[in-house]
């Protein structure tokens, strides 16, 4: 599995194409996005990105980006 860092650019798939954007942090813990519960661990993290074009928040698993 690729490890993500604060500031890495990366990459993700939506309905509208490839989003570009950067990992804010590496989640561990059970949170909330806009309303949305994010479920994560330390087993089982999720990646916080900024879009690139919107700055919206998204939590991804890590699998579902990549390194630009």
């Amino acid at each position: 599995m690729t490890e993500f860092k604060k500031g890495d650019k990366v990459a993700w798939n939506t309905s509208q194409g490839e989003t570009e954007g950067k990992v804010v942090k590496k989640q561990t813990s059970d949170t909330k996005i806009k309303g949305h519960k994010v479920s994560a661990s330390k087993d089982d993290p999720q990646i916080i990105v900024e879009s690139a074009k919107s700055g919206a928040k998204a939590a991804h698993k890590p699998d579902s980006l990549h390194k630009k």
